[in-house]
């Protein structure tokens, strides 16, 4: 490359001094921090105006030595410098003297930004040599430091792939599980789809069964002329076979309770002889009580098994039978009805809830409804009751 005849040095004044005039010792690290190996590339191949294929060290070592000379080059690596780092340069041109300018350099290491200031200090009117040499020496301690951080930034970033990579395996089996799972769960919910609409299809084919059934069943009675009278006379003909075995079983218990005071007569006649002779024959009982004739008689309580006997006998004595069981199964709402619809009540105190039977002494007592209250709740008890009433 052709030189370019260089000046003798400025004397102390306030112009800066160019690339060409610093110290030869100062070239190499202003070229290694001041411009990147692309950008230093880039300007070789501007100037020289061809493709450079040098290595990166070739380069370098080329152009720190074009700059200790006023070329092509060496210009235009000043003008680089200068438009590169223009506000660094416009910081240092405040300095009015060695120390500021030693001040500005110190406050930029600090900071960790020495490549403008490198240059902005190398080339200020005031550096001297000394200045020139400490910053050489500042910023060669500077390298040393920054490459320690290098391999200590790659041994963190070494670190980071390999967590990194694990971390990313690590998703990676995630993802799969999740995938996995994912599956599963659409699986299961068609699966769940699948029986609901099996079930709702069965809901649909029992209710329309229900449906036709009904429909049959609905012209199995209209075809059947009288189907509904029969059934009701069928419950009443059951009815009535009930009242007649109950009939039945009274009658046979009366026969007893006969039979068994036949017996206790006899017996007291043969204990005392003699006694009984000059009494008057007992007059015949009567087979109808004809004061009970047409009359409502409303028995509450008693045993159940007992109520036909009831009915009974009161319909044998020429009345009217009614039954409460005295809220046991009815309704005790109902009663006062049913003792306002009666000419008699018969009370089972035995048998009926105390409610109940307040209910019906309060009643009668109100109102002068003729009650009698019988303990026992035998047919026999209850006949005697209806002679009571009928004194």
């Amino acid at each position: 490359m052709q030189q370019v005849p260089q000046p003798q040095a400025a004397a102390q004044s306030s112009r800066r001094r160019k690339l060409w005039e610093l110290a030869p010792a100062c070239h190499c690290p202003l070229v290694g921090v001041g411009m990147p190996l692309a950008a230093l590339r880039k300007l070789v191949g501007k100037v020289t105006g061809g493709t450079v294929i040098a290595g990166d060290y070739d380069v370098h070592v080329g152009v720190v030595t074009e700059c200790g000379a006023r070329n092509r080059l060496s210009e235009a690596l000043q003008k680089e410098l200068d438009r590169r780092y223009a506000p660094v340069l416009q910081r240092f041109r405040a300095a009015r003297d060695t120390g500021q300018v030693a001040a500005l350099w110190h406050a930029a290491v600090a900071r960790g930004d020495v490549a403008g200031a490198f240059w902005a200090a190398l080339t200020h009117a005031r550096c001297t040599t000394e200045l020139e040499e400490q910053m050489c020496r500042d910023l060669h301690m500077i390298q040393h430091q920054a490459g320690a951080c290098v391999r200590a930034d790659l041994a963190r970033f070494s670190a980071t792939v390999d967590e990194n990579a694990q971390l990313t395996r690590e998703m990676a089996r995630l993802q799969q599980r999740h995938a996995a799972l994912q599956q599963e769960w659409q699986a299961e919910r068609d699966r769940h789809g699948a029986q609901m609409m099996q079930l709702r299809a069965q809901v649909v084919g029992r209710d329309s069964l229900a449906d036709s059934l009904r429909h049959e069943l609905e012209q199995l009675r209209t075809s059947i002329p009288g189907l509904e009278t029969r059934d009701r006379l069928a419950q009443r003909l059951a009815l009535a076979d009930d009242r007649e075995r109950a009939l039945r079983q009274q009658v046979q218990d009366l026969k007893q309770e006969l039979e068994a005071l036949r017996q206790e007569r006899r017996h007291e006649q043969a204990r005392a002889p003699g006694i009984t002779d000059n009494l008057p024959p007992a007059p015949a009982e009567p087979h109808n009580v004809i004061w009970l004739s047409q009359r409502n008689v409303l028995c509450v309580g008693g045993r159940s098994g007992n109520v036909a006997s009831y009915r009974a006998l009161v319909e044998q004595a020429g009345g009217q039978f009614a039954h409460h069981d005295g809220g046991l199964e009815d309704n005790v709402a109902r009663l006062e009805a049913s003792m306002a619809a009666a000419d008699l009540v018969i009370c089972q105190t035995g048998c009926i809830s105390h409610s109940a039977y307040w209910r019906v002494k309060d009643y009668c007592k109100r109102t002068g409804k003729r009650c009698v209250f019988v303990d026992n709740p035998s047919v026999s008890s209850l006949a005697r009751g209806l002679e009571e009433a009928g004194a």
